[in-house]
Formats: C-alpha cells, sequence, structure tokens
C-alpha cells in the first residue's frame, strides 16, 4: 500500500530519471554517425577536448569530461591505439601525464564537423529551448560538484 511518504520513491517524481533517459537517447542519436569514423561517444567527446586544447593532461581531461581515471584510461588506450593521440610524461613532473593530438587525430575533425547538425536535427527542440535547456543542465551540473 502506498502513501505520502512513498510518494518520493515513484519514478515520475525522480529529477534524476529524466536526465538519464533523455542522455541515453540523445547518445543513441549519435551512434550511427560515430560508427562512421569508428569512435564511442565518450571517445568523441575526449577528442572534442583534444581538438580544442591539442595537448592536455590526463587528470584535466578527466575534469572536463567529469570521468575518473578508471573510465578514461582505456578510452586514451584506445585512441591512441588508433593513432589519434599520443600520450607521454610530462618533463617537468613525471607524476603528469599528457595527451596529446596526433595529424591522424586533427584530420579526423573534418569529419566529425557534420555530426553536430546531424544530431540536431534528430532534437526536436526550438532554438531558445536548447539554449534553456543547455544553461540548466550546466548549472544543474555546477551545482552537483560542489
Amino acid at each position: 500500500m502506498q502513501n505520502a511518504v512513498h510518494d518520493e520513491l515513484k519514478l515520475e517524481n525522480q529529477l534524476c530519471f529524466p536526465l538519464y533517459a533523455c542522455s541515453r537517447e540523445v547518445i543513441k542519436k549519435y551512434r550511427p554517425y560515430l560508427d562512421e569514423i569508428g569512435l564511442t561517444y565518450t571517445q568523441y567527446v575526449a577528442m572534442m577536448v583534444f581538438w580544442e586544447h591539442q595537448s592536455i593532461s590526463v587528470k584535466e581531461l578527466g575534469q572536463k569530461l567529469y570521468l575518473d581515471s578508471g573510465t578514461l584510461t582505456p578510452v586514451l588506450k584506445s585512441l591512441e591505439a588508433k593513432g589519434y593521440i599520443t600520450r607521454r610524461r610530462s618533463t617537468e613532473d613525471e607524476r603528469v601525464l599528457i595527451a596529446t593530438l596526433t595529424e591522424q587525430g586533427a584530420a579526423l575533425q573534418e569529419q566529425a564537423v557534420k555530426i553536430p547538425p546531424q544530431v540536431g536535427g534528430c532534437i526536436r527542440l526550438e532554438p531558445e529551448e536548447a539554449a534553456l535547456l543547455y544553461k540548466l543542465l550546466y548549472k544543474l551540473l555546477h551545482a552537483v560538484e560542489e
């Protein structure tokens, strides 16, 4: 028997569930386009950081992607095996691992540039709604990391 105390446990009352479900559904929209260039979604977002920064410490990359080293390490190994990045120890502090975009990884950006508009066309939000959602999601993301 349900009562008002248990209302908080209803799936429909959870903020986390629509976030989780939307994330899965949106990532599914990326899959056919990412398959064309041979990347998983996590590899793709990592490559976005490399295309922006060219070289970055693995720790900083993990912070930008909200990924721990246990998740990030296999992603980086895979990208390195594909020839898209290299990893090396910092000459200033050998505890720091630096990942750097290769020419082959930089060239992949030209194939990937068409993906955002393709996926955007699958998501039926008005530009103002998308901008508001973006703003609210980042507000939430920063609120939960405090």
